[in-house]
């Protein structure tokens, strides 16, 4: 009688054993289109860019490398230190920078429009 209630209490989970022997992995869908990257960072690498991060920092730098999820690899990174009085830059070398935490990537020199990927196209 114990048991009955603590199942019952927890949602049931795993009562009857229904779940067990399936398999819970997801099937991959070979119908499915692959996904296309909004971004197409390969003409960027071995080029200067600044990149913002969320709380205030940026950094610009010589992108030597990228992944699917905006990590970055730079090279040549130059901080930008925020604060009272003239700015002031510290040098940091090779750095890897977490894609989460970026907000903007932009380049140095010059800048180019891109569609907005979040329009629906007509």
């Amino acid at each position: 009688m114990a048991d009955k209630g603590r199942n019952a209490a927890r949602g049931a989970r795993g009562a009857g054993g229904a779940s067990r022997g399936r398999n819970t992995q997801a099937q991959p869908m070979m119908d499915r289109p692959k996904r296309e990257a909004i971004l197409d960072l390969s003409k960027y690498v071995n080029e200067r860019i600044r990149v913002k991060f969320t709380g205030g920092r940026e950094v610009t730098g010589v992108l030597k490398g990228y992944d699917q999820l905006l990590n970055l690899v730079l090279d040549e990174v130059q901080e930008q230190l925020q604060g009272e009085g003239e700015p002031q830059t510290r040098s940091l070398g090779l750095v890897v920078l977490r894609g989460p935490t970026i907000t903007l990537l932009s380049p140095v020199d010059g800048w180019e429009e891109i569609a907005n990927p979040f329009i629906a196209q007509e």
